[in-house]
């Protein structure tokens, strides 16, 4: 009878976890690669991943070390080496002294057209009181430059990756969260060695920190941001980001926690982030799951993809570009134990319109119900 018993209690557990893959494959459709930057690394814990692609290859960097804002957390590096990812670099640190050591922050590669990589970062205590920092490197990667502490006040990109216009103006998207969230943007047109600020972007009673940049064409741009009131926020300017519009909510949910966009070759604009609305008036909720929508003008969203539906919260602080070969990569926070990355072939796509900024729902998939929430600061 026992054994019986036992018989049907794993019978069940393997319907059940059929049941749970089953659903996993609903909204997964265009996934080539679904791969960890590693199984084990020298540190336990990491956050905010960044991916760049170099004359050499795929170039990924994300913090680590024992935990968010402990002095030990350092910059490691990822490169893919002929299809596959080789053991994380340490490259960045946050030493000051013999006495003193602070944790580093939100790496951010961009890749110079036919120029150097470039990696920008924080060090600092928190948030409100870093510094942004620099390396380059001339062979994607593999040897970096000494850092360089930007100029006073100047932290570069705070989490998403900058967007060259076609006035030869990077556009370094930036924030800052001492005296409230507010949204601004570090302009060079020589990559990093001059800067000039652009804002701050009235906040019309909104928060918002972490933007990330879409290019309409024409000089038309559009932010999308993190923001503390249940919505992602946008902002618009029609003069290559001279000025921008007052900050709006979009129809879009947000859980307090980062976001990242791309315009595609195609015109199309991709947005990665927790398609999540807070429970009740909160303004934080749970980090699962990780969607990624499609839009043609940044007003009118479809849903594309779930890249992880856990009902174990912490996919998060996102990353995607669109790589020569027309393939989007997106790479993320998988539980603060690892970094993943995930290839999607945009032409295979199926895309459902999002409407009143509710996820539609797709026959044969249930979203899981939430049973543990990491760390999620």
């Amino acid at each position: 009878m026992l054994k019986r018993r036992a018989g049907v209690i794993v019978l069940l557990i393997c319907l059940a976890s059929l049941g749970v893959n089953a659903q996993s494959q609903k909204w997964r459709s265009g996934i080539i690669t679904d791969e960890f930057l590693y199984e084990r690394a020298a540190f336990p814990s990491c956050h905010s991943a960044t991916i760049a692609e170099t004359p050499t290859g795929l170039v990924a960097a994300y913090f680590g070390g024992t935990k968010e804002r402990h002095p030990d957390v350092e910059i490691y590096i990822s490169r893919k080496v002929n299809g596959t990812w080789i053991a994380p670099v340490s490259v960045a640190n946050g030493i000051q002294n013999d006495k003193l050591r602070l944790p580093t922050w939100n790496p951010v590669l961009y890749q110079v057209p036919g120029g150097d990589l470039l990696l920008f970062y924080k060090i600092g205590p928190k948030p409100s009181e870093w510094w942004g920092m620099m390396r380059t490197s001339k062979d994607g990667g593999i040897t970096w430059s000494d850092a360089k502490k930007l100029p006073d006040g100047y932290i570069g990109p705070v989490k998403n990756k900058p967007v060259l216009l076609s006035n030869g103006n990077l556009f370094n998207p930036s924030s800052k969260e001492g005296d409230g969230w507010k949204v601004h943007f570090e302009v060079t047109k020589d990559n990093g060695q001059n800067w000039r600020t652009v804002g701050p972007i009235a906040g019309n009673g909104l928060d918002a920190i972490q933007p990330s940049i879409l290019d309409h064409g024409k000089g038309k741009l559009q932010i999308l941001a993190r923001s503390k009131n249940r919505a992602l926020v946008e902002s618009w300017s029609a003069d290559n980001g001279e000025t921008w519009s007052p900050l709006a909510k979009t129809t879009l949910p947000n859980n307090n926690s980062g976001t990242d966009a791309v315009t595609m070759k195609d015109g199309r604009h991709v947005l990665v982030y927790n398609h999540v609305l807070p429970p009740g008036d909160l303004a934080k909720g749970p980090r699962t799951p990780l969607n990624v929508a499609i839009s043609k003008d940044g007003k009118e969203w479809y849903a594309a993809l779930i890249l992880e539906d856990s009902p174990i919260s912490q996919y998060s602080y996102p990353a995607v570009i669109q790589t020569a070969d027309g393939m989007l990569h997106f790479i993320y926070t998988w539980r603060r134990e690892k970094i993943k990355h995930v290839v999607v072939d945009p032409s295979k796509l199926k895309l459902k319109k999002i409407v009143n900024g509710v996820w539609p729902k797709l026959k044969g998939y249930t979203a899981p119900v939430i049973t543990e929430v990491k760390n999620e600061e």
